[in-house]
């Protein structure tokens, strides 16, 4: 991990590069994107009650090149953190992380693109970070296929990376609008071990009537199960639009990851459990400002008890960001009355505030859970978040300042504060 310092500096001297370089002739593009976060609160640590820990976050994006045409661009996002308050909540004051860095190349004819770098894969099965090279293709008129190798960003390096492997790829075939279905395939090795290795399967349909269907099936080949089955269709019936929903998880084949050990839920393997979900969601858009809606879903355990939730929602839109909304719902387990609560939620965002208000936007959330049976000897838990900013340099630089406070049976109170500074460079 690199220090918070130097982060810093090599960041800006990135940008003094990128703002001298060719790249950023006037035929090129360049964004930048700067959010600076200052954080504070006080936790227990295991040398003092009720340490103040000041922990100071940079999150820098940069993309340069061709951004909207087809040809060559850079594309970098990282983060760095040091705690201020210099105690030992942290294992280390100082970290960071390459979250993504790569050069990119795309070209019209076959919709080719190649990325060469760190970058993050979604495709089927595949939601990773590669330390490689990436190459998709449209293969003619009906499908397309895309190719990744390298090493895996989320593994750990500290007993070295000769050993850790990941490559996969995906192949599709569509026809036109109408649908879209893929296959894809993912192999991680860990230190000459296989890690994880998975086979999906996914798909888009657009049928008549303007339903439609979207899931995907994930199986794990090392325990020779399905994973996971989630689909969801949706059915507009005038300003009404119902998803209906269906999901299955197998723990032992979900988070069974062999060598795998950086996976934190790997010990959900061991329990011989499978979770079915589904429901339908429905919202009703009254007119231009207002959305109704209602949600009920249903969980099924083999071991566990089951569970259901139901809620209603509202919210309203104006102009801009500008939104309010609510939802209100009650979940309920059939053997367990420690697990049966009520949920409030009421949230709202107002954007352009600064010809009524000093403040440019301001945001409230709050959460409100009521339980059946007390836990602790209490019988609710409380969320609020408020937060209020102020654009400046032609709203290329906001600064907001935001507090959380919550109280719950396992915490008596926590309440946190925020400064965020964020900065956008746009040359076009």
């Amino acid at each position: 991990m690199r220090s918070f310092v130097l982060c810093h500096g090599l960041c800006f001297a990135f940008i003094l590069v990128l703002l001298l370089s060719p790249v950023c002739s006037l035929s090129a593009e360049i964004q930048v994107n700067s959010d600076t976060i200052l954080r504070l609160f006080e936790r227990d640590t295991s040398t003092d009650e009720d340490a103040t820990v000041l922990p100071g976050y940079q999150y820098l994006q940069i993309d340069a090149g061709q951004l909207e045409d087809y040809g060559l661009s850079f594309h970098l996002y990282g983060w760095g953190r040091a705690d201020l308050a210099d105690n030992d909540y942290y294992e280390d004051q100082t970290a960071g992380e390459l979250l993504y860095g790569y050069l990119e190349y795309r070209q019209d004819a076959n919709s080719l693109n190649a990325k060469l770098g760190r970058f993050q894969v979604f495709e089927g099965v595949a939601n990773d970070a590669v330390d490689g090279l990436y190459l998709g293709s449209a293969l003619g008129d009906y499908f397309d296929v895309s190719l990744y190798g390298g090493q895996p960003g989320a593994l750990d390096s500290e007993q070295g990376r000769s050993g850790d492997s990941i490559f996969g790829g995906r192949l599709a075939h569509h026809l036109g609008a109408h649908y879209e279905v893929g296959l894809s395939y993912k192999s991680i090795e860990n230190d000459n071990e296989t890690a994880e290795e998975m086979l999906g399967v996914d798909m888009s349909v657009f049928l008549p009537a303007n339903l439609s269907l979207y899931g995907f099936s994930k199986y794990n080949k090392e325990t020779e199960g399905w994973a996971e089955h989630s689909y969801e269709l949706r059915i507009p019936v005038g300003n009404v639009l119902f998803k209906p929903y269906y999901q299955h998880f197998s723990y032992e084949d979900y988070f069974a990851t062999g060598a795998n050990a950086v996976n934190p839920f790997s010990f959900l393997a061991q329990f011989d459990e499978e979770m079915t979900a589904y429901g339908v969601d429905a919202l009703w858009q009254l007119d231009d400002a207002w959305t109704l809606g209602a949600k009920a879903k249903f969980f099924s355990y083999d071991e566990l008890d089951n569970a259901e939730t139901y809620s209603i929602l509202a919210t309203w839109q104006g102009e801009g960001l500008t939104q309010y909304g609510g939802e209100i719902g009650h979940t309920s387990a059939n053997d367990t009355a420690k697990n049966d609560y009520t949920l409030v939620r009421l949230y709202g965002y107002c954007d352009g505030m600064a010809d009524r208000f000093w403040l440019d936007f301001f945001s409230a959330d709050m959460l409100l859970a009521y339980y059946d049976e007390e836990i602790y000897g209490e019988d609710s838990s409380l969320f609020v978040s408020l937060a209020g900013g102020k654009r400046f340099m032609d709203d290329a630089l906001s600064i907001t300042l935001s507090g959380d406070y919550s109280q719950d049976p396992y915490f008596d109170n926590d309440l946190r504060g925020m400064v965020t500074m964020s900065y956008s460079y746009d040359k076009r």
